[in-house]
């Protein structure tokens, strides 16, 4: 597909999608969700690509909603409920997604962008870049799960206070509370992103997947039901060709060479 909002590119395995507004520091209008909606889509349904790696064009990963097509309040009541709902369904493709989601937060992840980092399942930030929750000192709320999300990383008492404060933290102290993964030198953040990323994207699809989903929903069972949803999870991985493949490479001392069957 041809986007304007977002580059998508692939690469070894994976997939980058790149927030592309730059000129308005990646701000999100509807066009950049339903861009980033079938560009999750695409990588997902593509049997090449294992994982999804989110970042921003210039200086910001996403600064959250455009305030400037906001302010024009050209939309009815039913479309702005329904620009609301693409945002929360994009936040939910994303912690839904068959595959890893990494995301390398190279500027500010402000409103929007922030939840969509805490949907991801791995964060890498910047270490002079910023993250926050300004919604409520403009009058408005935190979408995308993040009530959800965001207390299962860093605890309800520290979200609480990010949420209701606003305040922007960065790379180094987001990493420090366990908001994302780690933190690296500015310069340095796509190399690792592209680092990591390679890592997840050499390891088994479907074991993947299933560790993913198994992971995503643990929260909602109890022990018992969790428990019967590993064992039917390693039975199906016994069943595929990269299983057979994990065993043989171990027996032989080489790196696998997993195809997602």
């Amino acid at each position: 597909m041809n986007f304007e909002t977002i580059i998508y590119r692939k690469a070894d395995h994976y997939a980058e999608i790149r927030f592309n507004r730059p000129h308005r520091l990646n701000a999100v209008v509807e066009q950049f969700y339903h861009e980033l909606l079938a560009a999750l889509t695409q990588a997902e349904n593509d049997p090449e690509v294992r994982a999804v790696l989110l970042t921003g064009e210039g200086r910001a990963f996403c600064v959250g909603a455009d305030m400037k097509e906001h302010g024009a309040g050209e939309r009815t009541l039913s479309q702005r409920r329904d620009y609301l709902q693409v945002g929360n369904d994009v936040c939910e493709k994303i912690f839904r997604l068959k595959i890893p989601v990494v995301a390398a937060i190279n500027g500010y992840a402000l409103g929007a962008g922030a939840e969509m980092a805490c949907c991801c399942d791995f964060v890498l930030m910047a270490e002079t870049a910023k993250i926050g929750f300004p919604e409520i000192s403009i009058g408005t709320c935190v979408g995308g799960g993040v009530t959800q999300f965001l207390p299962r990383l860093v605890g309800l008492a520290k979200a609480r206070e990010l949420i209701f404060t606003g305040e922007k933290i960065t790379g180094k102290e987001a990493a420090a509370i366990g908001m994302v993964n780690r933190s690296v030198a500015d310069d340095e953040l796509q190399s690792e992103a592209e680092r990591f990323i390679g890592v997840l994207a050499s390891k088994a699809p479907i074991s993947m997947s299933m560790a993913k989903r198994l992971l995503n929903n643990a929260s909602y069972q109890n022990l018992e039901d969790q428990l019967k949803l590993e064992i039917d999870s390693v039975f199906i991985c016994s069943t595929t060709a990269d299983w057979q493949e994990g065993v043989d490479a171990f027996a032989e001392k080489r790196l696998p060479r997993f195809k997602g069957c």
